[in-house]
């Protein structure tokens, strides 16, 4: 248990720049994981086991990405009690982002606003601090299935969008072998162009171009790792059709899903929904509130459940999903789930709320069930 209640810590944090106090908190992390000042955050993860593409997924709450871009503090992330961490976003290369300040807080909506444009060290970096993490021998000596570890990829800003596949192989080539998932990031608000791979057939070339490497590195590696494509919440129902149809369509050419009798194979292509948004209603007049980015928190809360529940409707039942935005008490994390969700990230909500919110959420989905 947690010795360190976070509402100490808070005041301290949100006195400085957010990027500051993000910068501090990583620091930190870092310092203290795998020693026994880990104990100012660790807590007892939740056990409530659920399959999903293939995998035990220990709980139903894990960290989105975005947080450690750098996979720097993994196992002081896995301490916090989450069923899964997805470190990243990872270019090929490293990148400074864009010019500071580019990171906001919005306290009055419970929101962030950034900016940072995939900022990150590159792949080479990135592979060395995931090699490093001890997270599954701590899950051996502690029982249990073992937390779950998400690489999530993306391209670099220098590289033109025509030539975006190419980045995502590099990456892709890089971080299967370490995954326990991929995720494919075409959604950053923050990356010019980044969402046109979202439309029909730039989705469906990046998918297929991804397909055919993933079915090479599964034979060389021999493991199916599952990918999910994260998406926007600022696309329409008919561009949520589109993404869906293209996902079942890819299912069923890899075999891993399928519509006839019989038992179905889990399938491995999934859905995280959502990333940011750049509509910004909710926090018009709020201090911060026009500034550029993607914002995050409680105003994309129902933004991403609209999506999770069209995206459930279209794809069936059977389809992973995972469900992220706007999650700030175990009743959020519910919700997700209600709309569709197999199983939820957090982020914006770590950052108001602290570790504990880990454990609230996760208790909430479990005796849910």
């Amino acid at each position: 248990m947690s010795l360190l209640p976070y509402s100490l810590a808070r005041p301290f944090l949100f006195a400085m720049d957010a990027e500051t106090a993000h910068e501090h908190t990583l620091a930190m992390l870092a310092r203290t994981q795998n020693t026994p000042l880990a104990w100012a955050y660790c807590q007892t993860r939740v056990q409530d086991p659920v399959q999903l593409a293939g995998l035990t997924f220990p709980n139903r709450v894990g960290l989105a990405a975005g947080l450690d871009k750098n996979a720097h503090c993994i196992d002081g992330l896995a301490a916090m009690g989450f069923g899964f961490v997805e470190v990243g976003t990872v270019t090929p290369k490293g990148q400074p982002g864009n010019p500071k300040p580019r990171m906001f807080r919005l306290p009055e909506a419970n929101a962030l606003i950034n900016r940072l444009g995939f900022n990150n060290d590159g792949l080479d970096a990135f592979l060395a601090n995931v090699k490093l993490a001890k997270f599954r021998t701590n899950s051996a000596k502690q029982g249990g299935s073992p937390m779950l570890l998400g690489l999530n990829i993306g391209k670099n800003a220098a590289t033109p969008i025509e030539n975006a596949a190419d980045d995502y192989l590099i990456c892709l080539d890089g971080v299967y072998p370490h995954a326990d998932y991929v995720t494919v990031n075409i959604s950053s608000p923050n990356t010019k162009n980044l969402r046109e791979l979202q439309s029909d057939e730039a989705l469906d070339a990046l998918i297929g171009t991804l397909a055919k490497r993933r079915a090479e590195l599964a034979k060389k590696h021999n493991k199916q790792v599952p990918v999910f494509i994260k998406i926007a919440p600022d696309l329409d129902s008919d561009q949520i059709a589109v993404i869906a149809a293209t996902l079942k369509r890819h299912c069923v050419s890899d075999g891993s899903h399928s519509s006839g009798e019989g038992k179905q194979a889990e399938p491995s292509w999934g859905v995280i929904a959502t990333n940011t948004t750049i509509a910004r209603d909710a926090v018009k007049g709020m201090a911060h509130g026009e500034e550029t980015g993607g914002l995050s928190g409680a105003p994309v809360f129902e933004k991403s459940n609209e999506v999770i529940r069209q995206l459930r409707a279209a794809m069936g039942p059977n389809f992973p999903i995972i469900g992220v935005g706007g999650i700030l008490s175990g009743d959020d994390a519910v919700a997700k789930i209600k709309a569709g969700a197999d199983v939820v990230q957090i982020y914006t909500g770590l950052i108001y709320k602290g570790p504990a919110l880990v454990k609230e959420a996760a208790l909430a989905i479990r005796d849910h069930g």
